[in-house]
């Protein structure tokens, strides 16, 4: 298996894009991403893209990408793992190069998800959860990690206040993005009093329906030489796994075990350990997954996953710092792109190249992708060499 670096990476300001197509928001990330790898050529693409035919009517994206973005007879690939669709992507272009089969791949995610109604939007996301025994019934994602985020409190001790405390903090690292969709700080009495969603989880626990993509140009380490000046991110670890999809046929609901074990291999396979890491972002589609996750990552041992963000562990300057991009929660959360901008986030960062949000000295950094409650994960360890 050949070394396999992260050499270019493009993404579009994230929002609610009336006048932008969902294949105009792709070409212009996947533009960027490969003037600034300097390629001359691609060999194949992936895109990840949870349900694009239920929000804009599209099916087939891998012609209608390729397409438009000018390059006839790509090999282009769509995968869907629900929200974890561009981490998966990234795996399934790693793995292209890593293989030899191909030397430079395009490893892409996008959804437009504000051209329908609200109703639709829960419609179209809950065909992550499990139709016959959940959604049937009336179970929205907000309500299972409601559900998540209650446990949590009966068995740990979790406070309303920590939970506030993770959306203030990513808020703060959003400010700083000009990718974002809501760029602005909040406060801790405007997370608690705003709007209630599902108990405890209010409005401002939640990440919001966005439109966006992003794009990463990966390329064998030797190829990755000739094209890129700038600092080599190389990919050393992934993980991917898969879970009940759904919670009540789960051991435990606050345990992702998905999350687990996608860390477990990834560690494994890039030989750290999480004390190793330096940054992370991680999927914080609620303020209680991002709780949840760095517990099951390893970084905080469960049930003190609550008071990181409080104690400023896990904020810029912290112990670890975790989504300095500002996560799901201010950058927004086109399902399948999100997987993808949090390489982009980890590559701008290992470069250097964050400005007002950069984690000093880091060279090693996680990334982490998770699809519907908790049934698939992606995770990847990335380095700067």
């Amino acid at each position: 298996m050949r070394d396999v670096a992260i050499i270019g990476i493009g993404m579009n300001k994230w929002g609610e894009l009336w006048n932008d197509s969902l294949r105009d928001m792709y070409v212009d990330a996947a533009v960027d991403a490969i003037k600034d790898s300097g390629v001359d050529h691609i060999d194949g693409m992936y895109v990840g893209s949870m349900t694009p035919g239920l929000f804009v009517g599209q099916e087939h994206l891998g012609s209608l990408l390729a397409d438009y973005l000018g390059i006839r007879n790509l090999p282009c690939t769509r995968v869907e793992s629900a929200c974890a669709s561009g981490g998966l992507a990234i795996k399934s272009a790693y793995l292209e190069i890593a293989s030899g089969h191909s030397d430079i791949v395009i490893a892409g995610g996008v959804e437009k998800m504000t051209d329908c109604s609200g109703d639709q939007a829960t419609y179209a996301l809950a065909t992550a959860a499990d139709q016959e025994y959940e959604v049937f019934h009336g179970a929205t994602f907000p309500g299972l990690y409601a559900m998540m985020a209650r446990r949590h409190m009966h068995d740990y001790g979790t406070t309303r206040e920590q939970l506030a405390h993770v959306a203030v903090k990513n808020h703060k690292n959003g400010a700083k993005n000009p990718k974002a969709q809501y760029p602005f700080e909040v406060t801790m009495e405007g997370v608690m009093t705003s709007v209630m969603v599902a108990d405890p989880l209010r409005i401002l626990d939640c990440s919001p329906i966005t439109d966006g993509a992003a794009c990463a140009v990966l390329a064998d380490m030797e190829t990755a030489k000739k094209f890129c000046k700038k600092p080599l991110v190389k990919i050393t670890g992934f993980g991917h796994a898969t879970d009940r999809i759904a919670m009540h046929t789960r051991d435990s609901i606050t345990r992702l075990d998905a999350t687990a074990v996608a860390g477990e291999r990834a560690f494994k396979m890039a030989g750290r350990k999480p004390e190793d890491i330096q940054l992370a972002e991680v999927h914080d589609c609620f303020t209680i997954a991002e709780i949840m996750v760095i517990e099951d990552l390893g970084f905080f041992e469960k049930g003190k996953g609550g008071t990181a963000a409080e104690s400023g562990e896990t904020h810029i300057g912290g112990r670890i710092p975790i989504n300095t991009s500002g996560g799901l929660k201010s950058k927004g959360h086109p399902v399948g792109a999100t997987g993808v901008a949090q390489a982009y986030e980890m590559v701008t960062q290992l470069r250097g190249d964050a400005g007002d949000r950069q984690v000093q000295g880091a060279k090693v950094g996680l990334t982490h992708n998770m699809g519907g409650s908790g049934g698939s994960t992606v995770v990847h360890i990335m380095e700067v060499v």
